[in-house]
C-alpha cells in the first residue's frame, strides 16, 4: 500500500530532498520534488497525488484547498510547525492537515540567544571590521547580560528552552502567554506577568508565540512606545507578530535599541531564495537591513541536522498515520482550534 502513495512536495531545496529521501527509504512513498511554492497556478503539479506537502511559504488559500480537492488530494502534510498560511475553515472536512509540532525547540531557542549575543556584543560588526584590517573596538561596547531582565512572550516548548538558557546567564526572566503552565514557571524559574509589565521592563524582548488574529501586529506603534527604552526586540516566531514600519520607526528615533529578526512579515517573497545577483524591491525590507544594529536572518532558526531529522521522519508518519487509519496525534482541525486546542490525541479523526 505505502508504495502507492504519492506526494508532491512543494517549495523543495536540496537539504528538504537529502533529508526526505534518507528517511523515505523505510517508507517507499512516491516523493515529486518541485522547487516551485505551492499557488493556484502550481497546484495542478499535485495531480494523481494524494498528499501535497507543504512549508511556511506556500499558500494553501480557498483557491488552492479547491484546486488540491477536485484534484484528490486527501491531506496536506505541513513540514512545519506553523500553519498560519492554511484556510483551515475552508479546508475543514474537505482534505486533512497534519503538521509538525515538535522539530526541535533547541535549534530555534538557540538560535535566537545566538541573535541576542550578536546584537548586544556587536559580533557582526566586529568581524567586518577586521576583516578591513579595523582593531578598533570603539562603538563596540556591549552590556552584562546577567542580572538584566528577559521577557519571553509564548511559553511552549521553544520559549521555555529560551528561558532556561536565559536562567543560565543569571538574567531575571518574566513570561506572558495567553495559557499560563504555572507548572513550568515553578520549575525552570520564571515568573508571569501583563504584557504591559513584560514591555516596561525586559531589556530584551523574544517572541515565540503563535501567528493568531489576537497576536497579528503584537508588537506595533503602540506597544513599541511602551516598552523600555534601548531594549532589544527578538523575532524567530511569525513574521507577522511586529508591525515592521512601526519597528523601523521605533529604531529610528532610538528607543528600540537593537532587534533581531529570523522572520519578516512579507518574507514569501525574498527569504530561502538567492536574490544575490538582483535587489531587494521590498522596501521595507530593505530600510531595516540598512542598520547596524539589526540583525536579519533568512528563517534558518530551525535550520539544524537534528531538526530536519525529526521533520522528515514525523511528516512521513504523519502520512503513514492517515494512510494506516491511526489516530492523527498532529492533526490541526478547524473546530478545534477555535477552542484554542490544536490537537486531539483521544480521537481517531477530527472529522
Amino acid at each position: 500500500m505505502t508504495q502507492s502513495i504519492k506526494i508532491a512536495m512543494f517549495d523543495t531545496k536540496p537539504y528538504d530532498s537529502d533529508y526526505f529521501d534518507r528517511v523515505n527509504h523505510d517508507y517507499k512513498y512516491e516523493i515529486l520534488s518541485f522547487a516551485n511554492r505551492l499557488t493556484e497556478h502550481t497546484a495542478r503539479l499535485a495531480e494523481e497525488c494524494q498528499v501535497v506537502c507543504a512549508f511556511v511559504n506556500d499558500v494553501v488559500d480557498a483557491t488552492v484547498i479547491d484546486q488540491l480537492e477536485k484534484q484528490g488530494v486527501q491531506l496536506i502534510a505541513l513540514r512545519c510547525a506553523g500553519y498560519n498560511n492554511v484556510d483551515l475553515k475552508t479546508v475543514h472536512e474537505r482534505i486533512h492537515v497534519m503538521r509538525v509540532p515538535d522539530y526541535s525547540p533547541y535549534a530555534v531557542a538557540e538560535h535566537a540567544v545566538s541573535l541576542m549575543l550578536a546584537l548586544n556584543r556587536k559580533t557582526h560588526r566586529a568581524y567586518q571590521r577586521v576583516r578591513e584590517n579595523n582593531f578598533s573596538i570603539t562603538g563596540l561596547m556591549g552590556f552584562d547580560m546577567h542580572g538584566k531582565t528577559a521577557g519571553i512572550i509564548g511559553t511552549g516548548r521553544i520559549g521555555r528552552q529560551v528561558i532556561r538558557i536565559l536562567n543560565g546567564f543569571g538574567m531575571n526572566v518574566l513570561a506572558y502567554d495567553a495559557y499560563p503552565n504555572k507548572d513550568a514557571a515553578s520549575n525552570d524559574g520564571f515568573e508571569y506577568v501583563s504584557l504591559s509589565d513584560i514591555y516596561a521592563q525586559s531589556d530584551i524582548l523574544s517572541l515565540h508565540c503563535p501567528l493568531t488574529k489576537e497576536t497579528d501586529h503584537l508588537i506595533n506603534a503602540q506597544t513599541l512606545s511602551q516598552m523600555k527604552s534601548k531594549s532589544m526586540i527578538i523575532n524567530t516566531g511569525r513574521g507577522r507578530l511586529i508591525d515592521s514600519s512601526a519597528l523601523i520607526h521605533a529604531l529610528k528615533n532610538g528607543h528600540i535599541g537593537s532587534a533581531g529578526l529570523d522572520v519578516y512579515e512579507e518574507e514569501h517573497d525574498y527569504f530561502f531564495e538567492d536574490f544575490s545577483n538582483s535587489f531587494v524591491t521590498d522596501d521595507t525590507l530593505a530600510r531595516l537591513m540598512t542598520f547596524p544594529n539589526v540583525i536579519i536572518t533568512s528563517h534558518q532558526a530551525f535550520f539544524t541536522h537534528e531538526a530536519l531529522q525529526k521533520i522528515a521522519q514525523t511528516t512521513l508518519q504523519n502520512i503513514s498515520d492517515f494512510f494506516s487509519n491511526q489516530p492523527l496525534q498532529n492533526e490541526v482541525c478547524y473546530k478545534a482550534c477555535e477552542l484554542k486546542c490544536c490537537n486531539k490525541p483521544q480521537q481517531n479523526r477530527c472529522w
